[in-house]
C-alpha cells in the first residue's frame, strides 16, 4: 500500500483492489489521524486545607461534576486516630452539603443541613484510623454555585 499526502491530507493509493468494507474502514479511520490529541484540561488536585483554619472560597461550574446536576470541590488533610472534628460548611448563596471521605474515596459521613435549620452543613466525626482525608464541598442537587465558607476545627477534651 502506497500513501500519498496532497493539501496535508494522507490518502492511500492500493497496490490491489480492496473491497467496499475495507475503503469503507478507512475512510472513518484515516481522518481521525490528522486529529491533534488533546491534553487533560484539568487534573483532580484536591486543596489542602489544616484544622483550625477556615477558609472562604467559591463553587463553580469549573469545579468536579457531581453526576446530579452540581459541582464540588475537594480539601485535603491530615488527621490522627482518636481525633474529633468538626467540619461546619456556610454559604448564603447555595443548600450545602458537606462530605468526609477516606483515602479510598468511601464516604464516612455527610450533612445536609445543619441543627440550626439553616440549609448550612455541620458535620462531626471521630476518626479511627490516621490518614490522608478529604472534604467534599458540594451544591444539593442542581442548587448551583456560589460563594462559601469551610472550617475544620479539631475537638480537643476541656481540661478541668
Amino acid at each position: 500500500m502506497r500513501f500519498s499526502i496532497v493539501d496535508n491530507m494522507t490518502y492511500f493509493r492500493p497496490q490491489t483492489p480492496l473491497s467496499a468494507f475495507t475503503i469503507s474502514i478507512f475512510s472513518l479511520v484515516l481522518p481521525l489521524a490528522s486529529v491533534p490529541a488533546r491534553a487533560q484540561q484539568s487534573i483532580y488536585n484536591p486543596i489542602p486545607i489544616k484544622s483550625d483554619e477556615q477558609i472562604s472560597d467559591r463553587l463553580t461550574d469549573q469545579d468536579i461534576p457531581t453526576g446530579e446536576g452540581g459541582f464540588a470541590k475537594d480539601y485535603w488533610l491530615e488527621l490522627q486516630k482518636g481525633d474529633q472534628v468538626a467540619i461546619d460548611l456556610t454559604s448564603n448563596e447555595f443548600d450545602s452539603v458537606v462530605l468526609l471521605l477516606g483515602a479510598d474515596g468511601a464516604t464516612l459521613a455527610e450533612n445536609d443541613d445543619g441543627p440550626d435549620g439553616s440549609t448550612n452543613s455541620l458535620l462531626f466525626s471521630r476518626i479511627t484510623e490516621s490518614g490522608r482525608y478529604i472534604i467534599r464541598v458540594r451544591a444539593f442537587g442542581e442548587t448551583g454555585e456560589g460563594n462559601f465558607r469551610l472550617k475544620v476545627t479539631r475537638l480537643r477534651p476541656v481540661s478541668r
